[in-house]
């Protein structure tokens, strides 16, 4: 059998997105919790350009970054498919992916995260690009369709993460009167019950965003 292991962060979305589709594909692997404060040999030696969780290891090989770990897992493993089939579909599945990535996360969390006007700014900006998500999944279940594809995976700070940072830091972003189909597939997506079963717990998650705010606090904080 080959040796699958994964290093990650439990509050990590990224590294939940691994999890995932690992678990998706019935991939045994075991799983190495990383302390990103205190970065281990490990993880230098296996990710020395980015230094940053995850990394998964196939048979010793290294693989890092969440998003070609999963198309590499759904190219590996046989069981249901992560990407469409289609070429043009996984090519839009992949565009969503890095705008997720690229273009929304970073803006949704200075918008909770940074004081006055840097804030405001980022709030604007993360209203506007969340409206071309709130789009593309409306009328669908789920963004790859009838079940949960890459999309929906590599979505999951919007679907999870972000609610419970919006709701601890007093912002309203993410709302059903502003992004309707959005927040129907965020409904319908954390309480799916595989997805439900891979999310971290919300009470502990909520421990660790208040000590990221916390004036003083000198450990890891998420890159922005």
């Amino acid at each position: 059998m080959a040796e699958v292991k994964l290093i990650g962060a439990w509050f990590s979305p990224f590294s939940r997105r691994v999890e995932m589709a690992l678990k998706l594909k019935g991939v045994e692997y075991e799983y190495i919790e990383e302390d990103l404060s205190n970065k281990s040999p490990l993880l230098l030696k296996y990710n020395p350009i980015h230094k940053k969780v995850p990394v998964l290891l196939h048979n010793g090989k290294p693989i890092a970054e969440s998003s070609i770990i999963i198309e590499y897992i759904d190219e590996t493993w046989e069981g249901p498919s992560i990407l469409p089939k289609d070429p043009y579909e996984r090519a839009m599945a992949r565009f969503w992916v890095k705008f997720i990535d690229e273009k929304c996360t970073v803006p949704m969390w200075k918008a909770c995260s940074s004081p006055g006007e840097e804030g405001e700014k980022a709030k604007e900006e993360a209203a506007q690009l969340l409206k071309f998500v709130e789009e593309e999944i409306k009328d669908k279940k789920f963004f790859g369709g009838d079940n949960i594809g890459l999309v929906d995976i590599s979505a999951n700070f919007i679907g999870y993460w972000f609610g419970i940072i919006q709701e601890l830091m007093g912002v309203e972003l993410l709302t059903k009167e502003k992004y309707p189909n959005l927040c129907e597939w965020i409904d319908g997506y954390i309480n799916h019950s595989f997805v439900k079963d891979n999310l971290p717990p919300k009470d502990k998650m909520t421990e660790v965003f208040k000590a990221f705010t916390q004036p003083g606090y000198s450990g890891y904080k998420p890159k922005v």
